[in-house]
């Protein structure tokens, strides 16, 4: 996968992600606002609902009362006629004439009684009815001028009763223009306006707590719940007790202080699948890109890898050639000084490549848990002097030194002594090998509670904060700039960290560029 390739499928891989993110984000706004218009329109359609309720209940209740105060004067209302109509039809074959009137009367009540007021001795109340009758006159010549004259009708049919619509006209308009005089608190209470308004909550499925207040002219007044506030976000208000144009000083307002809670309850549900699926997405794209680029790098460092093996067996194969001919040369041949001397070589390069060898087959067995790590009781000053012993002959090539300090007084530890001093040997090979003068080498020990700590340092070149975080990680080798003298291929480290954690240990390493490095080791003691 090349460069561009690989860049273009992350790029179109984040744009996809990013692009449902934002679907998700503009889908639940949308949801979210479409409740909120839903959630205005029933709560306008319930103070609608309760403010034609407490107009109705306050128009029945003067009703009620009128009647009763009628009904308890036991006197006979005074009646006047207030319109007559009259119908005439004659059929001229039959010599039969068909009269019919309707007459409107008016009932007039007067009532002494403090009704409204004290001021006021006797109050005057109307109400109407109507007289439907019809004559059959057959035979008899009538005329327009004989219809008031008195007759005898072959037949009559003779109907009356209330009429309740012009009744309720007059009552209704009669009862807006007393009660718009009363005082607000005797017109409705908190109690009945809470009752009355949680009832039409309820009934649209609106479940949530609400507060309430009546204003008169834009001032807040005492009827209104314990807590009630104005929120411009929350609040919905409607007229109350409009009089006969139309028009009304009072205003119920309602709030509702969790609407947005609310709200978001009913999207709770499915918000929460989608940010739990939009969480996988992007774990799922990370954990992908994360492979993509580990892949990406691991085939880079294989690379590099095998590039580099090729490198270290083509110098010393190279060499032993060499050697071998110049053996088969007469004039060496007999020269056996020469002789072992290029002897000596071929074995030495015949050992690095078998040390190479040895390496990648450790960190293969290693990773297939197939190596076998038998542990005993060991003396760890021994173990460190049997390293030093290993590395001696390559540290007085480069004329360097190891000083040891040991100041631990335990050091008896459970450990593997071939592995653990090949542990050893690779972090002394590292401090000579990446020391560009002359190698000085201090090795410390000491003890901290239960453990034992093993410190190399070294005057080498150091590494950064990043070559730190991942100089145990298998192939990983820091760029050494100039300086390309410093043979291996990453494997040496990524062993040193596998046998010190099979021997429940830990290591890493302190370090700063131009200053050297320095490797710690901890190892637990046998108690």
């Amino acid at each position: 996968m090349n460069k561009l390739f690989f860049r273009l499928l992350v790029l179109l891989m984040s744009l996809s992600l990013i692009g449902i993110i934002l679907v998700q984000v503009y889908w639940f706004n949308t949801s979210f606002k479409n409740n909120d218009e839903q959630f205005k329109f029933h709560a306008t359609q319930v103070i609608g609902k309760v403010a034609d309720k407490l107009q109705q209940q306050e128009t029945y209740n003067f009703y009620d009362k009128i009647n009763h105060i009628k009904d308890s004067t036991g006197k006979l209302p005074k009646k006047d006629d207030l319109l007559e109509f009259y119908y005439v039809q004659k059929n001229t074959k039959t010599n039969k004439t068909i009269i019919y009137s309707n007459s409107i009367i008016s009932e007039d009540y007067n009532i002494s009684s403090p009704f409204f007021d004290k001021k006021f001795d006797s109050e005057k109340f109307k109400s109407f009815s109507s007289k439907r009758v019809t004559e059959v006159y057959n035979n008899n010549n009538i005329d327009n001028s004989s219809i008031n004259q008195s007759l005898i009708p072959d037949v009559r049919i003779e109907k009356s009763g209330n009429l309740d619509i012009l009744d309720n006209a007059i009552f209704e308009i009669s009862a807006k223009d007393v009660l718009s005089a009363m005082p607000l608190d005797e017109r409705v209470s908190t109690e009945v306006l809470q009752k009355l308004i949680k009832k039409e909550l309820e009934e649209y499925g609106v479940n949530t707590k609400f507060e309430f207040g009546i204003y008169s002219n834009n001032l807040s007044t005492k009827v209104k719940s314990k807590d009630f506030k104005y929120d411009k976000n929350a609040t919905y208000s409607v007229p109350i007790f409009t009089d006969n144009e139309g028009n009304s000083k009072y205003q119920l307002l309602v709030t509702f202080p969790h609407k947005k809670k609310y709200l978001l309850s009913d999207l709770v549900s499915i918000t929460i699948l989608s940010i739990i699926f939009t969480l996988i997405i992007l774990i799922a794209y990370s954990s992908a890109l994360n492979q993509l680029i580990r892949q990406r790098h691991i085939s880079e460092i294989k690379t590099d890898f095998i590039n580099n093996m090729t490198h270290e067996f083509k110098t010393p194969i190279a060499t032993i050639n060499l050697a071998l001919d110049a053996i088969k040369n007469p004039k060496i041949i007999d020269d056996k000084e020469k002789v072992f001397r290029y002897l000596q070589m071929i074995r030495d390069e015949n050992k690095r490549m078998h040390a190479q060898v040895e390496n990648v087959l450790r960190i293969s067995k290693l990773e297939k848990k197939e190596l076998d790590i038998a542990k005993e009781s060991c003396n760890l000053e021994e173990i460190i002097n049997e390293a030093i012993e290993h590395v001696n002959l390559i540290l007085e090539d480069r004329e360097g030194t190891i000083t040891t300090h040991y100041d631990a007084t335990r050091k008896t530890v459970l450990l593997n002594d071939v592995h653990f001093t090949n542990v050893l040997v690779n972090i002394l090979e590292n401090a000579i090998k990446y020391s560009p003068d002359v190698p000085k080498i201090d090795v410390f020990t000491e003890n901290v509670k239960d453990m034992v700590i093993i410190k190399v340092k070294d005057n080498g070149l150091g590494m950064g904060k990043t070559a730190q975080k991942r100089i145990f990680e298998k192939f990983y080798r820091e760029h050494t700039g100039d300086l390309h003298n410093v043979k291996g291929h990453g494997l040496g480290l990524s062993y040193v960290k596998r046998i010190v954690e099979d021997h429940n240990g830990q290591v890493y390493v302190e370090s700063e560029k131009g200053k050297g490095s320095t490797f710690i080791i901890k190892l637990p003691l046998i108690n």
